[in-house]
Order: C-alpha cells, then structure tokens, then sequence
C-alpha cells in the first residue's frame, strides 16, 4: 500500500440505507432542533427581589443595598464575626466571601427586581403605579442606576383578576415604549399559572402589543410562576409544566417556584411551608426536568423567615437562608426569590461560597480536558459543558475574576463559552 494510502474497510449496508434513516428522521431532528435549543449562553440572575409596585421608587435598589450594608455593620462588622461563626465558613474562605460580598452590596446589590403588582401589592391607585413603574425603569436603564434584570409581575389570567392584569402590562409596557423603548434586560412574571391555556392567552396578549407598537415578533419574553399543583399534575397524569412550556412558542424564559402558595395548595401547615419541604422538592424537580434542555430557566423560591430584631436572631435567620441558598444550588437551582434587603447578604455569601470553594478543582479539570492532559478522572464533552458554566457563573454573579480563571484554566472567557454550548451533537463526540 503506498504512502498515504488508507487501507479500506468493508461494509454491508448500501449508502441508501443510511439516507433512508436519515430522511426518515428529518422532522424528528427538526423538532429537536425547535424544542431543545439549549441554555440561551446569556447571564443567570442569582436572585429576585420583588418589590411592592405601590413601595417602588427611584431609590428602591440603593436603598436594599444600604440596608443590607448596615446589616452586615450591625450584626457581622468583620469577616470572623460574621460568616466565619456564624454560617461555618473556613477562615481561608471567610475573608475573600465577606470582602466580595460587601463590595456586591456597594455595586450591584439586586440583580433581578420586579415591581410587584400581585400578592404584595396594596396599592389603590394601579394604573398610576404602574405607569410609575414603567417612567422609573426606563430612567433607571437611562441612568446607569438599573439592576441588570427588571420588570413586573402581573396579576394573574384568573377571572377576577384577569381584566386588571392585562391592563397593568398594557400601561407598563407602553410606558416603556413611550420613554423610548423595551430595555434589555425587561422580565415578565406570570404568577399562578394553572392551565397551558393561560400560558396561551399570555402568548397572544404579548403578540398583539408586538403587533400594535412595531416590534419584532417574539420580542418579548416572561417567566411562569409555578404556585399551584395544577401546574405539575394535570387530572390525566400528565405534567403540565412540560406543556406550559410548550405552549409559550419559546417566549419563556424561566419557571419560578412560589414556595407558599404552593406548598398552601397542597394543605402543608404554614408551620413547615418551606422551601426544602418534600413537596418543594417533587414540584422542583418536576420542573427542572421539564426544563431541561429547552432554553428555560429554573427558579427556587424563597423563605419568609426575616433576619429581623436583635442580632442572635438575625444569625439564626441568616443560617437558615444560607442553608437553603446552598442546598439549592447544589441541586442546581442557581436563582431564588428574595423578600427583605437583610436576606441579599446571605444571598451572595452562599453563591460565593458555592463557586470559590470549588473553583479550583473545577478549573483545573477543565484545563486538563482542554489540553488532553488527563488525570484521575476521565472527563467528557458533557462534563467539560457543566465545568466551564460553573466557572461563567461564578464570574458572572463576582464570585470569581476573570484573570484567576485563566490563571488556572489557560482559558478566556471565550473559550469558556464555546465549551458551555456545544451543539447536541457535539456532546456525543468524546475530546470536543
């Protein structure tokens, strides 16, 4: 055999059999192409902060931040008092957590905030308080002073409230419009979401503003808010959030877990109401797998337990949080709702805590399955997808620098995305 010369292998099924498959299962790859897209690559919130539409002011997220910086001055002044002792992180991982927390709380206190126009409001006067709302985001973005995310949440597509929600949005969304257009960073809640049905009714509410003010079709996108156990279990065995999901035509963009009035529909005493109870669980993780895959996001709920009052309280207050906030993201619920500006700190604490503890080993197993320089665990293109979006969460939220990631990894923030999003096809392909 000459040189270069291959040497050939035998077969024994014609080139048509293989095209045959293929065309056989081209709406099949279609549909997964249409369904499954993946994670849209963009920044995850680590939280949202909803507050009251009738409360809300220009000030609104300076204010948490001050408030959850004199918290910390108050019940934990230094690193060893506060996340050292009391939420029983190691000295080595206590100062770098407090120092980053306190320096998030300075510049970026919210990440996500929605104008509450449901449960939490108490306002007379909701057509004005809406149009605020739309005036003050606008100027926000305008500004600088914005949260990377903001919206509403709505009232519900239930018939008492039905009429009234629709208009809410009607004059947010146009308020926006008239101060010169939809931000980037604008979120829709839907909350307690029952049938696909309404789902639907959102879906064509929002096509007819596109239609009415211009916009491209499917500009805009909301979150489902998961309060009901109608929205996991149909009355046919079915889940329900799967077909939620479906029937948004790809405008969702996340489905919340309302951990009380969830946990209230299933009869759970307001005593153990929680978000670690295991009916929170099955809902969650009916969700997530729903989820999976399609582009839309998983949210955990939130405790209504206040670090409020003398400060062996608030420490108790602050365990619990950060207890729950570490749980969830360890079964990768990396967003949660947040009630009182006292809860952000513990908030950040665990998300820091979460990504530095394991920054090293993630980055170093990274770094050897891009070099192909193996190691004691044999990794795949799977793996590396899990390992780079850890690492561009943790940099997204300022748990982590950029400049330590590529210390360890070799890698920049390109790279890390390119390993984060393979297409579906790639992840069966070992050494992508």
């Amino acid at each position: 055999m000459g040189q270069g010369q291959q040497e050939q292998v035998a077969t024994s099924l014609a080139g048509a059999v293989s095209e045959e498959i293929s065309a056989s299962l081209a709406p099949v790859d279609a549909e997964l192409e249409r369904r499954y897209p993946g994670d849209p690559g963009t920044r995850q919130p680590v939280h949202t902060v909803y507050v009251p539409g009738d409360a809300f002011a220009a000030d609104t997220i300076r204010s948490w931040g001050d408030r959850a910086l004199a918290a910390l001055d108050e019940h934990a002044p230094d690193a060893a008092a506060s996340f050292a002792a009391v939420l029983g992180l190691s000295d080595e991982l206590a100062e770098p957590v407090y120092s980053r927390v306190r320096a998030k709380l300075e510049r970026e206190p919210i990440e996500d905030l929605r104008v509450d126009f449901e449960d939490g409001y108490q306002g007379k006067e909701e057509d004005q308080d809406a149009a605020r709302a739309a005036r003050l985001i606008a100027e926000a973005y305008e500004n600088g002073t914005a949260a990377p995310y903001m919206g509403i949440r709505m009232k519900c597509m239930e018939t008492a409230v039905r009429d009234r929600g629709i208009r809410t949005l009607d004059i947010f969304l146009t308020g926006l419009m008239e101060a010169g257009g939809l931000p980037e960073g604008l979120v829709l809640t839907l909350p307690k979401v029952t049938y696909a049905e309404q789902v639907t009714a959102m879906v064509r509410l929002l096509e007819e503003f596109e239609k009415a003010r211009g916009l491209e079709a499917g500009r805009i996108g909301f979150e489902i808010q998961i309060e009901t156990s109608q929205s996991i279990l149909a009355t046919d065995g079915t889940a329900t959030v799967a077909r939620m999901i479906q029937a948004a035509e790809g405008r969702a963009t996340g489905l919340h877990y309302g951990t009380f009035d969830y946990s209230a529909c299933l009869g759970v005493s307001a005593a153990y109401q929680a978000s670690d109870h295991p009916a929170a669980d099955h809902a969650k993780a009916i969700m997530q797998v729903a989820a999976a895959g399609t582009g839309v996001r998983v949210s955990d709920g939130s405790t209504n337990v206040l670090p409020v009052g003398p400060t062996a309280k608030v420490h108790d207050a602050w365990r619990l949080h950060y207890g729950l906030t570490r749980r969830a993201l360890s079964r990768a619920y990396y967003q949660g709702w947040d009630m009182h500006p006292g809860h952000i700190p513990t908030r950040y604490a665990a998300v820091f805590a979460f990504y530095r503890e394991g920054f090293e080993q993630a980055a170093a197993r990274l770094a050897r399955y891009a070099n192909h320089t193996g190691g004691d665990v044999m990794d795949e293109p799977a793996t590396a997808k899990a390992l780079s979006g850890y690492l561009l969460r943790g940099l997204d939220c300022g748990a982590l620098d950029i400049a330590e990631v590529a210390r360890v990894t070799g890698l920049t923030r390109a790279d890390l995305e390119g390993f984060a999003a393979p297409r579906r096809g790639d992840l069966t392909i070992s050494g992508k």
